[in-house]
Formats: C-alpha cells, structure tokens, sequence
C-alpha cells in the first residue's frame, strides 16, 4: 500500500512487527523478498529457540569448537564488538540468566505460561564476553566457563541494518526498515527525512505518549524495561540483564532511545544506558550520541541534539 510517497508491507518476524518503508510509488514486494531472505538467513544463524540454529549448537558445544557460517560470524563480531565498546554492559553470554528468569522459548510463549512459578534461588553474574572466542579467518567460534550466548541486544538491529543496505544497494532507492522499533535507513530519504515514532512500545498507538523525530541517515533503536517484561515467581521481570548480577537491571530509566550510524550502535547504546542507570546521560554525551531517555515518572531527558519536543513532531 502508499504512505503518501512510500510504498509500505507489514509483517511478523522474530517473535514481533517488521515495517518496511520504500520511496516512491515502487514496488515493495522487490525489497521484500531481499529482506526475507536475510532475517531467515539471521533466524538460522542466531535464533535461542531452534534447535537447529547456529546458535544453540554452539551453546550444547560444552566448549569444543565450532564451524559457523559467515552470517553467524558476522553477528556474533557485532555482538562482542558490542560488549567492548560498552566496557562488558552489554554482554552476549546471558543466554543462561535469560533462560532462568523464564525467557527460554517465543516471547507470546512466555507471556501464555505466564513464566516460571519461581525465580532462580541465586543470581551471579554472567560468564563474561571474553569467554567468547572468535576466529573470523577460520570462521570458528568456542565457548568457556559454560557461557550460553544470546544475541538478542545486537542480532535484530544488526539484521536490520543489513537489510536496509542491501536493498538499497541491489534496489537503488531509499527504504527504512524497523524490526520491532529497531530503525534502519539507506539510500536517498524522502524529503525532510523518515517520520519515525518514538514510544516505549513500537506497537503503541500513535495517541501513545511520544515523539515524532526525523531519521534521514543511520538507525535508530529504543532498548524498554516494560515492553518484553512478564512475571516470575509472582515479580516483575525484564529481558534485559545487567551482567554485573545476572539479574533484570535496576535501572531508573523505562525507556531509552538512542540515533546512530547504523541501528546496531544504537541499540547497543540504549542497552548500555538502561544498565548504566543515571550516569547515562553524561556517558551518551560524551560519546555525543543524540538520545531520549524516559524515567519511570514519565520525566524526558535528552541528549548531543536530540530534537525538542514539538520540534519535528508531537507533543505527548
């Protein structure tokens, strides 16, 4: 269908809602069927919850090496790349942490069993990064001190950066891509850029408290403790896991949204921030990242120019 000069498609992916946005009156089944291809390309590779993927046979490896393809290779460099740039905050090797808060299947599967009955008796912290060991030149990838990795806080926004530059490059026109509010754009923009909603749920209704902001180059991605959160042993719990503990963070913070050079930097910044807690402001300006940042009172905080409410769009 048309969004003004866009041609728009809408579907499910990885457990949530896949957006894509092309130029002009084109037709978006092209754009499509490159991005198919890539996100079952990443699902095969990274994916918690086949057994088959990339992915979990490393994890039942119990240390011994693994031959990977370039894909998989690829995401989990992001993925360690990632935790060096945010000094081990974002860390891939919390797949175990994750899968004993109750996160061990889908996401609807979770929320339909309503979570495990109890929480784990003690939390530590995750294995660590570092017991990742990746040769890129050989493609083979090892894991120590029984660390199970899950990609999650890089994989989607990694795929959707590869999306987007791949039809943009193979298609020649501009497109955006957001897989579950993970925002990538390549190519030429539409004028005054791609209107991009920001709340703390990328489902939420356009009447949700909000902002509307302008993306023309880059990603864009929000990092939220209360979207992908469900209950275990009757308290609150969230995906996102602070490694110092092995627990949800305690952050101040519900919602982070952070724009970038690519989606994944993005993401990894939001990440990093909810775990930071209330030195993410100064960290994300040091690094002179634009970002909005919501506490859990509703109070706005924003960063390195990020727009002014009203300014390029709603007011809440």
């Amino acid at each position: 269908m048309s969004t003004g000069t866009m041609a728009s498609d809408t579907f499910g992916v990885f457990g949530t809602t896949a957006v894509l946005l092309v130029t002009g009156h084109r037709d978006v089944g092209q754009a499509r069927a490159i991005a198919n291809e890539k996100l079952a390309d990443v699902d095969l590779a990274c994916s918690r919850f086949r057994p088959d993927s990339e992915l979990s046979r490393l994890n039942a490896s119990e240390g011994r090496p693994l031959t990977v393809s370039q894909t998989f290779t690829d995401l989990l460099g992001a993925a360690l790349r990632a935790a060096q740039l945010t000094d081990g905050r974002v860390d891939p090797t919390c797949g175990a942490a994750l899968a004993e808060l109750g996160y061990d299947r889908d996401f609807t599967d979770v929320l339909a069993s309503g979570g495990p009955a109890e929480l784990p008796t003690t939390v530590r912290p995750v294995p660590g990064w570092q017991s990742v060991h990746l040769d890129e030149q050989s493609r083979t990838a090892r894991l120590d001190n029984g660390a199970q990795l899950d990609l999650g806080a890089t994989a989607k926004a990694w795929a959707a950066d590869q999306c987007a530059r791949q039809i943009a490059d193979r298609l020649g026109f501009g497109v955006l891509v957001s897989l579950g509010g993970d925002v990538a754009v390549a190519g030429e923009p539409p004028a005054g850029g791609w209107p991009v909603r920001v709340t703390d749920d990328h489902a939420a209704p356009k009447t949700a408290p909000g902002q509307t902001v302008a993306v023309a180059s880059g990603g864009l991605a929000t990092s939220s403790t209360t979207v992908r959160a469900w209950f275990a042993g009757g308290r609150p719990v969230h995906h996102i896991v602070d490694p110092a503990t092995g627990a949800p963070a305690a952050s101040c913070w519900k919602t982070v949204s952070v724009a970038a050079g690519t989606c994944t930097d993005a993401n990894t910044a939001s990440t990093a921030a909810i775990i930071r807690g209330a030195d993410a402001p100064d960290w994300l300006s040091g690094l002179g990242l634009p970002a909005r940042l919501v506490a859990r009172d509703g109070t706005v905080t924003t960063t390195a120019g990020w727009p002014a409410q009203g300014e390029h769009g709603d007011a809440p």
